[in-house]
């Protein structure tokens, strides 16, 4: 009996003192931003879609980047498909924090538990120590009858079953915590292996972005014209909405003088002098950019249509992403406007067919430039994360529309 009860004693201690040593242990690597306890969750779904869309976009533009026979169309759809691959590691390392947080947050709620329980144990644990270790010869040495001991040894007994389920859940517990510091440590090495992944891919994309500048540096004096006037209409116009507006005029100039037929010889009859047809205009009816994405991941701020600050309804959608997260066209088209707009920080307007135009403002850092030809994914520039959001408005004729309608 007093065998059983030394080997019941040890492993209560044994429990008292992995209660004791049950406080998190920071880790030594620098100290990682984590998420709000609450939103973590909402977070790694997020997350984990954004990566896995990445990563579909990756390899459909890193196919194209094969196949194109032209070297403008192969350097762009590469320079895409490493804005993807930037943009999946950026989803990862989102992924690899909410986990973290998510692991470090059920951790702090096993340890309060368990501190809860740590004194009463190791109270019990100390209690029935001495008792088991004390000799039965000198228990009958001490004041008091041995029936007293001997009824003191039979209670002991039967608490020791008790004792034993009681502590099961602790147990349990212990080994809960210990699982959970080994969740912790593996989404803690996921966060480092993707900001790793994220240095080396924009590492390649400015090289890939310095090839394509020294590319392009004969047709720099046009690209150099075109943005000064761009400039200028944006001294001229008085608001967002203005600007957009006296881009749409001239976008609608510039197709009209493309349209029209060049010089030709004089013609031998009076039928070939009949002039040709005119080009239909476009319609309100034209379909949206094709393949139509957000330029940016991140966590929706408000909504189309919802009330801002200013009481008036939001005309496109406001993203909170990382700080220095990776902003791509949201499809094909034309630059019209790319560099600082008052009150938006940079901004950048895309020309798509059909009369479609997207706007993109909060940028930090843009890296397009007037009349640069771009694709769906094709690198921007990068956010300011933060107190600085994104936003995405999507116009056809001008008019603002709901860009989730357009998403793939």
């Amino acid at each position: 009996m007093q065998a059983r009860a030394i080997l019941t004693v040890t492993a209560i201690c044994g429990i008292a003192a992995a209660l004791a040593l049950a406080v998190p242990r920071p880790e030594a690597a620098a100290p990682v931003a984590l998420l709000e306890a609450d939103e973590a969750e909402a977070a790694l779904s997020r997350a984990t879609r954004e990566s896995k869309l990445a990563e579909t976009r990756a390899a459909r533009l890193a196919a194209e980047a094969e196949a194109a026979t032209e070297a403008a169309q192969k350097t762009a759809s590469e320079a895409a498909a490493l804005a993807a691959r930037i943009q999946q590691a950026e989803a990862d390392i989102e992924a690899a924090r909410a986990r973290l947080t998510i692991a470090r947050d059920q951790r702090a709620k096993l340890t309060a538990r368990l501190a809860a329980k740590q004194e009463p144990t190791a109270r019990l644990a100390a209690a029935l120590q001495t008792a088991a270790r004390r000799p039965l010869a000198l228990s009958a040495l001490q004041p008091g009858s041995l029936k007293d001991v001997v009824h003191v040894r039979a209670v002991l007994d039967s608490a020791v079953p008790q004792i034993r389920a009681r502590t099961a859940s602790l147990r349990r517990d212990l080994e809960r915590g210990r699982a959970l510091e080994a969740e912790a440590a593996q989404a803690l090495a996921s966060l480092r292996e993707g900001e790793g992944a994220l240095r080396q891919r924009r590492t390649q994309l400015a090289a890939l972005e310095q090839q394509q500048r020294l590319a392009s540096r004969t047709a720099k004096g046009a690209a150099l014209r075109e943005a000064e006037r761009a400039l200028a209409l944006a001294e001229e116009a008085r608001d967002l909405d203005g600007l957009l507006g006296k881009l749409g005029e001239v976008a609608a100039l510039r197709n009209e003088l493309a349209a029209l037929p060049g010089p030709v010889l004089r013609p031998a009859d009076l039928a070939a002098a009949l002039p040709p047809e005119p080009a239909p205009a476009a319609s309100a009816s034209a379909p949206p950019p094709a393949g139509f994405q957000l330029p940016v991941q991140g966590r929706t701020l408000v909504g189309f249509g919802a009330k801002r600050e200013s009481g008036l309804a939001s005309t496109g959608l406001t993203l909170a992403p990382a700080q220095g997260a990776q902003v791509v066209a949201p499809a094909r088209g034309r630059v019209a406007f790319a560099g600082a707009y008052r009150g938006f920080g940079r901004i950048v307007i895309i020309e798509h067919a059909g009369g479609w135009t997207s706007l993109v403002t909060g940028l930090e850092r843009v890296d397009v430039a007037v009349g640069d030809s771009v694709i769906g994914g094709s690198p921007l520039g990068r956010a300011s994360g933060g107190a600085s959001p994104v936003t995405i408005e999507l116009r056809r004729d001008g008019t603002p529309v709901n860009p989730l309608q357009y998403l793939r």
